[in-house]
């Protein structure tokens, strides 16, 4: 991406020209790092992910067997709420939609609760979860996660501002009901689109 301010406002243009821009955002040369509360430690030894609730056979997974799914990469452009976007950032994980085939539903699921270190959550639809182009994270630009960044896992839903992409992920919940997560329940929008500018409920976000 150019560095010069007058290249910079040129790329924004042709992105918000191709429809890859969100109104409202500006590109990022950066990754911004963002997050509630200190970055955890992580233990290969004591790690774990589970999902649970509305689900056919609750499971958990070690680091090892977790790092032995079947993997996919994704090229996509991410949103956050602060008003900053990166194009064609690389991840690499377990896709959502396959995971969830390896332990069932129930007919009852509806809504998707991401269980995350520093007891933060955040929560979506699950037809937003299932969508082709969401993650199960562990590495960027082909390298492991930056701790700073969600190392070990973390959620990626690019059709979603960034905050719906839980850092340091640790639990899966399926719900008949939705739960609004830690942001959400501060005034965050529930549904976080980019492209609809849903930021904040009750007032204009920045």
């Amino acid at each position: 991406m150019p560095t010069d301010p007058h290249s910079r406002r040129r790329e924004e243009e042709a992105m918000k020209a191709a429809g890859r821009l969100p109104p409202g955002q500006s590109l990022t040369q950066k990754f911004p790092v963002l997050h509630y509360g200190p970055v955890p430690r992580f233990d290969p030894a004591t790690w774990d992910l589970r999902v649970f609730g509305e689900v056919q056979r609750e499971m958990r997974w070690t680091w090892d067997e977790f790092l032995a799914l079947p993997t996919v990469t994704l090229k996509t452009d991410i949103h956050c709420v602060t008003r900053w976007s990166m194009f064609d950032t690389t991840w690499e994980g377990v896709s959502f939609r396959d995971f969830v085939e390896l332990f069932g539903l129930t007919p009852a699921a509806r809504f998707v609760i991401a269980h995350a270190e520093n007891d933060y959550t955040t929560n979506l639809p699950l037809d937003v979860m299932l969508e082709d182009n969401v993650l199960l994270a562990y590495k960027f630009n082909g390298a492991f996660l930056e701790p700073d960044h969600g190392f070990p896992l973390r959620t990626v839903v690019p059709q979603r501002y960034f905050w719906k992409s839980a850092k340091w992920l640790r639990a899966l919940e399926f719900s008949a009901e939705d739960k609004p997560g830690f942001w959400e329940q501060t005034g965050y929008h529930n549904e976080g689109d980019p492209w609809k500018e849903e930021r904040h409920e009750r007032s204009t976000f920045f």
